[in-house]
């Protein structure tokens, strides 16, 4: 009996190898002269011609990742089926053409792995599997991602400050950047000063957006002359939204104390900050201005990621074990069509997300919300195979938790914090955060915090009308206008 169960194991071995393609990768000398330790990502996608570039989490294509220690240029390493694969391992992937990319990963700060400055990438090269178990094929990452150049215009200004800050806590040399809009007055006016509104974007946004565009300049909100400030929130680990955390750094004391202090001496600034942001933006501004009350004038959230953990895009994680299925077994969806045609899954976002390992949406929850592991990073909130909800790793996550922070601290803060707020979202919601919004309106009432809540028809993208706008300005017009009876 056991000569047969060995032979079975023999037997299983053999087959798994014999039908597991490989993809051999390199790099040359002229790209990387030093040997590189850490990440290469090996992606596939039968329809985008340069598939490192695909949108994880809302497309599920195939992705595949291996650690490496000290490989010198020249030298290949193999994907297989031993490789840490999404969604299935590399033998077991639907048959057919793919056009196929490898990155060796050199984390030097960029957000997406793809397009991290410094890392390694191949050309796209489109190959066909097969059953032929002995196929194999080679790519040469050859190409190297380079550091976007900024270009300032006569509105549009770079800033990048120093962080003694982040540096401190990353180890390495950081800044705070931003792009800089100045209205048209800052030139026809040179005496006069101005409030600073600062647009925090959502998980993606990049302030290069800006960079050489000679059409652009500030625009008033409302009739409010104002400098902008466009920050998008990109670190290595996702999107910051500027919160002091365990993985990232002091994000919101780096902003609130180095790059303010240097933006107001370097702008003809009048000490009037506002805020406004979208989707990670949205809850960007959110937690900015209920942790720094007396820096910021007011804040307008839209759409903002989930504000109350008892509805985490429909997920108690206070209550509820796991985070890829309800209790009757169904799944849980992370992103709909009008709120409420699943598009994709909080298990598949999750396990993709496991293969590519950093940058992208739910990393970045967990690199702020999560406490800081043994092995340097973020405890993950799931086991990635079963979705079970680390509840140890919730109980930091819980200091994160905006509606909750507002309850339990509101004696503290309403003399600086009473009606500064507005929140606005669509009641369609693609990421079902409309729910968790509704939750902290129902607290706020009960606080008497007088914050604004309003609701609109259309999901994430659609629900920015002109109304939508105008309503979201003309609040941070009332805002300024009681800061400057303060001030």
């Amino acid at each position: 009996m056991l000569k047969r169960y060995l032979l079975l194991l023999v037997a299983a071995s053999l087959s798994s190898q014999s039908y597991s393609q490989k993809f051999l990768v390199n790099y040359p000398a002229n790209a990387l002269s030093a040997p590189f330790t850490g990440k290469v990502i090996l992606y596939l996608n039968k329809e985008n011609r340069n598939p490192k570039n695909a949108m994880a989490d809302l497309e599920p294509f195939p992705c595949f990742s291996i650690d490496v220690r000290d490989v010198k240029p020249g030298t290949s390493v193999t994907f297989d089926d031993r490789a840490a694969s999404y969604p299935v391992r590399l033998s077991d992937i639907e048959r057919g053409e793919y056009y196929v990319q490898a990155v060796w990963d050199r984390n030097l700060g960029g957000r997406a792995i793809a397009e991290s400055p410094g890392n390694l990438y191949s050309r796209s090269l489109k190959v066909n599997l097969t059953k032929d178990a002995n196929a194999s094929f080679t790519l040469s990452c050859d190409q190297v991602v380079t550091e976007p150049h900024f270009t300032d215009t006569k509105f549009v200004k770079e800033l990048k400050t120093p962080s003694q800050l982040l540096s401190k806590s990353q180890g390495r040399a950081m800044t705070v950047d931003a792009a800089v809009l100045l209205p048209r007055e800052y030139y026809t006016q040179p005496q006069r000063q101005f409030p600073v509104l600062f647009v925090v974007s959502g998980y993606g946004g990049d302030y290069h957006r800006y960079s050489g565009d000679t059409t652009v300049f500030s625009r008033p909100f409302d009739t409010v002359s104002c400098i902008t400030v466009y920050l998008d929130g990109n670190c290595a680990g996702g999107h910051s939204v500027y919160a002091n955390s365990d993985n990232n750094g002091p994000w919101g004391d780096a902003l609130t104390t180095e790059f303010i202090p240097q933006l107001e001496k370097s702008y003809r600034c009048n000490g009037a900050r506002l805020l406004r942001g979208h989707s990670s933006g949205g809850w960007t501004v959110l937690w900015l201005q209920t942790h720094y009350p007396d820096v910021f004038a007011g804040c307008w959230s839209s759409s903002p990621d989930p504000v109350d953990f008892r509805n985490f895009q429909r997920v108690n994680l206070y209550e509820e074990d796991n985070i890829y299925y309800k209790k009757d077994g169904t799944s849980n969806a992370v992103a709909t069509i009008a709120g409420y045609f699943p598009v994709a899954t909080m298990k598949q976002c999750y396990q993709q997300e496991f293969v590519l390992y950093r940058g992208e949406q739910m990393h970045s929850f967990n690199q702020v919300f999560s406490a800081k592991g043994q092995d340097g990073q973020p405890i993950p909130i799931c086991n990635p195979v079963t979705g079970a909800i680390d509840k140890s790793c919730f109980e930091h996550w819980k200091a994160y938790d905006i509606c909750a922070y507002l309850r339990n601290n509101w004696p503290v803060l309403e003399k600086g914090l009473q009606g500064k707020i507005r929140v606005s979202v669509g009641n369609q919601d693609n990421f079902l955060l409309n729910y968790a919004v509704h939750m902290l309106d129902d607290e706020m009432k009960k606080l008497d915090t007088r914050f604004v809540f309003e609701y609109y028809p259309g999901d994430h993208f659609t629900v920015s009308t002109s109304e939508y706008q105008t309503a979201g300005v003309t609040f941070l017009a009332s805002r300024y206008a009681q800061w400057k009876m303060r001030y």
